[in-house]
């Protein structure tokens, strides 16, 4: 059983790691909001781009050729490289954020078929797939804190150029979104764009002899593409980049307050602990005294007996 100072000890350690944590719950708290301010921000530019491409698809000439109009599905599943951006945190104590973000991308590494090359943001992922010899094709060395446009250039560049280059065939991004106060983990295709390959069909096919809108394309519509693509990817990373900053930012402060509560569990629990023994302490330190005052009563009582029987003797 412990001492009352080994309990005490225990108390002043649980107490500090509750300082700690609630420190860490509204820094926590703070960075969300900020966060939440950056995603309202970006959400209009997102979509504006989204519609803009949605329309210029549409209304694109016939023969239009250009690389993101291209579905790639004439390769064969087997012999496709895929690459997979990975989004994940600096550190731990988020809950499960970094684990169910790993645990995808390790059940895709199984199962998909082909050739598959990682793009990691964040030390965490970086280093469990170094951890299990894991290539890394490309590691990108800036922290997943503070999301900037700067960094979602620099990641959608990086994809845009293996695109061009045909080193990679599709891309997947792996990124946690926050829905209310739940996050949640999706797995999504981020090259060939779907929504462009499948409106362009859609307007080879379905709108034959329709009335298009008007659409004066300089310098060409390929050209157009290749600009106003690229941007909306830039807005997709820049927007993986700020929904996972928020989601770690409020699986961290959950973990916090989770953490902080079962700190003041163990605190009652301690507190109680130190209390019953304090108690039988101080009940012992009275039995002992109250013990040895009659003990004390009955030397005394022994000694005057004795005297009383020397003197009746006498």
């Amino acid at each position: 059983m412990a001492t009352i100072k080994e309990i005490r000890e225990r108390i002043n350690s649980v107490s500090d790691t509750k300082k700690i944590t609630n420190a860490m719950y509204l820094i926590s708290s703070t960075k969300l909001r900020k966060a939440r301010q950056m995603l309202s921000d970006t959400e209009p530019f997102f979509y504006a781009t989204r519609a803009m491409i949605d329309r210029i698809v549409t209304n694109l000439p016939e023969g239009t050729k250009n690389i993101f109009l291209e579905t790639r599905e004439e390769i064969p599943e087997d012999r496709k490289k895929k690459g997979y951006v990975v989004f994940t945190d600096d550190k731990g104590l988020a809950g499960s954020y970094n684990h169910n973000v790993i645990r995808i991308m390790d059940e895709h590494l199984q199962s998909d078929k082909g050739i598959k090359k990682l793009f990691v943001i964040g030390e965490v992922g970086r280093f469990h797939f170094a951890s299990r010899n894991i290539d890394v094709e490309q590691s990108f060395l800036f922290t997943s804190q503070n999301p900037t446009l700067h960094r979602a250039r620099k990641i959608a560049a990086e994809i845009i150029d293996y695109y061009f280059e045909r080193r990679i065939d599709e891309f997947y991004i792996v990124y946690t979104t926050l829905r209310g106060a739940t996050c949640e983990t999706r797995f999504e295709k981020l090259l060939p764009l779907d929504f462009v390959t499948d409106a362009h069909k859609k307007a080879l096919t379905e709108n034959q002899g329709l009335i298009r809108d008007e659409f004066l394309m300089e310098p060409s519509p390929s050209a157009i593409l290749d600009n106003i693509v690229p941007n909306y990817i830039t807005g997709f990373i820049y927007g993986a980049l700020v929904e996972s900053f928020c989601s770690v930012q409020n699986s961290r402060m959950m973990a916090m307050d989770t953490a902080g509560k079962n700190a003041e569990k163990m605190l009652d629990n301690l507190r109680l602990r130190y209390n019953r023994q304090r108690q039988a302490m101080i009940t012992q330190e009275i039995t002992e005294v109250v013990g040895g005052a009659k003990a004390l009563k009955r030397s005394k009582n022994g000694k005057r007996a004795a005297r009383a029987a020397a003197g009746k003797k006498a």
